[in-house]
């Protein structure tokens, strides 16, 4: 017995030399994933006559913060846009998780009678919508929220596939016996909801959390459609405003000495990866928070015993 066990382990150990390969292969594709994002921050350091003259080098011959001192002062609202992108991307998350967990674990249990009409009634908004012009419509005259957060927070709020993924986690990893149990012991369903099924949720509320942030945080076209006020313009619009001022300023600089003038101050090329950057740096950080459930997240529920 002792044999068939040390066979079994020595099986599934890996050699020395297997070990040192397979670490270099997931090492050098490792360093693939994170070498344009590095090579990104190195292009917006560096002086733009130099980035004209040298090209592209990973180590320049000058380094430089012009591009991110010309972001900062062309779009003087910066932090403020940084702000709302923060505060819509916490609330609208936080929103989107009460908001879809809610509905996808209504649909995931057997005893809800009308679970075919609502599975139903989400599936088929992810095959049809009312298109943009009812959409603005809504939004900015029905409900009234144009030129206010909400509009920027609502519209993302909800959505059916985000639904179809927890639906399914509730089905395959929360036990019907359990919240039997739990009700014959007098709970209700907010008490088993709350205290059974969100504790043995989190790799799937963590994984719809991600998606949802990374939604929020991304998002430029509602701001487009129903913001205004510079005051509520997120970090992305404002980003792209200042990408259009700069096309404005190289299109029209044949047509205008003023125009020729201000395009040779613009560190083009460098601002644009100063701003990509500035709009990528902070959404980094936020994956580590997810990053304990987010793999077990997308895979349970995968294997059927």
């Amino acid at each position: 017995m002792a044999e068939v066990i040390k066979k079994q382990r020595d099986f599934h150990q890996v050699s020395r030399g297997w070990n040192f390969i397979l670490h270099l292969i997931a090492g050098i594709f490792s360093f693939m994933c994170v070498f344009p994002f590095l090579f990104v921050v190195i292009i917006s350091l560096t002086d733009e006559k130099t980035l004209a003259t040298d090209g592209y080098r990973l180590i320049p011959a000058k380094w430089s913060l012009e591009a991110y001192r010309f972001v900062f002062e062309t779009g003087d609202t910066l932090l403020r846009s940084y702000g709302v992108t923060i505060l819509v991307t916490v609330v609208g998350t936080i929103l989107s998780l009460i908001m879809i967990s809610l509905y996808s674990y209504a649909i995931s249990r057997k005893s809800f009678p009308y679970r075919r009409f609502f599975s139903i009634f989400a599936i088929v908004t992810m095959l049809f919508n009312g298109g943009m012009i009812p959409t603005y419509m809504v939004v900015s005259q029905l409900l009234g929220l144009k030129d206010t957060l909400w509009a920027l927070i609502l519209p993302l709020a909800m959505n059916a596939f985000y639904i179809m993924i927890l639906r399914t986690f509730y089905s395959t990893s929360v036990p019907e016996p359990i919240i039997e149990s739990a009700r014959i012991d007098g709970a209700g369903d907010f008490y088993i909801f709350l205290r059974i099924v969100l504790p043995l949720s989190l790799p799937g509320l963590a994984t719809i959390g991600l998606f949802s942030t990374l939604g929020y945080w991304n998002d430029w076209f509602n701001a487009l459609l129903y913001i205004d006020k510079p005051s509520l313009v997120p970090l992305q619009s404002m980003l792209m405003r200042i990408e259009s001022s700069i096309a404005f300023i190289q299109q029209n600089s044949q047509n205008s000495s003023l125009s020729l003038t201000a395009l040779q101050s613009i560190p083009q090329d460098t601002s644009r990866m100063a701003m990509v950057v500035l709009a990528t740096l902070p959404i980094i950080f936020a994956y580590p928070f997810f990053q304990r459930y987010f793999v077990q997240g997308l895979t349970v529920g995968a294997v059927k015993e």
